[in-house]
């Protein structure tokens, strides 16, 4: 079992660094101007606790999210640590699914950014037509849209669509990255975000040129030679939790 420590919910080291780490994923998400009002939301499973999640409090802007007001709910919906705020049904539902069913979905974050739902209202979605997108051809799975994620029958298809995948796009809708850790859906976000501006400003300016298959296997295939050590995504997330940090450190409160 872990040990206690001296902190706000007087919860083990291990749930209150994944605490953390979570509100500062929400902050700088926020910075990146990814947030959504109060909606959307951003899921991590608690270390050692199979059926355990936290999720943001349904009615705080993602600026407002840290360490001690995040919920800890279960996969039935439970919540487990006595917060006082509600969460949202939309984001437990599929959330919660892809939790159950996914033993390596640690992290998922759902995002409603202009260019993603943008590109999710396309027909074809996204295209290899730019660096960042070869980086997901042929690694997304597309989901065609059912109306507000809020109905638990609709997951059966989620996670059908969702196949082998480590992204879904929700056709009409948006994306949702699922991972092992925050940094890892953080930079696969990034660079998915980057892609759909760029389709997006591509398709402005006139008729984009696709790269093609052989090209795009080469790339995918060298990707891995630009990793940092760490895990993936560990110092790009280090980096902007430094920004937020020279604006903001109430997140690990």
């Amino acid at each position: 079992m872990a040990t206690q420590i001296d902190n706000k919910l007087g919860c083990s080291d291990a749930e209150w660094a994944a605490r953390q780490e979570l509100a500062a994923c929400y902050r700088v998400f926020d910075m990146m101007g990814w947030s959504e009002s109060i909606y959307n939301h951003i899921s991590l499973k608690v270390p050692g606790e199979d059926h355990e999640f936290l999720i943001n409090p349904y009615g705080l802007l993602y600026s407002e999210v840290c360490a001690s007001n995040l919920v800890k709910i279960d996969i039935d919906g439970n919540t487990l640590d006595n917060s006082s705020y509600p969460v949202n049904k939309a984001g437990f539902t599929q959330h919660a699914y892809f939790h159950r069913h996914l033993p390596w979905a640690h992290a998922i974050c759902h995002t409603h950014t202009t260019a993603t739902m943008a590109v999710a209202s396309l027909e074809g979605g996204l295209q290899p037509v730019n660096f960042y997108a070869c980086n997901f051809a042929g690694q997304i799975g597309y989901h065609d849209f059912e109306g507000v994620t809020v109905r638990e029958e609709e997951g059966a298809r989620l996670l059908e669509n969702l196949g082998d995948k480590r992204v879904l796009f929700l056709k009409n809708h948006g994306p949702v990255v699922m991972g092992r850790s925050v940094p890892e859906i953080f930079l696969m976000h990034w660079a998915f975000q980057r892609a759909c501006e760029i389709q997006l400003a591509t398709m402005a300016a006139g008729k984009p040129v696709v790269v093609p298959p052989d090209v795009i296997a080469v790339h995918q295939r060298d990707l891995a030679q630009t990793a940092l050590p760490g895990g993936p995504g560990a110092a790009d997330f280090a980096a902007h939790v430094r920004k937020v940090d020279r604006v903001d450190r109430s997140w690990r409160d």
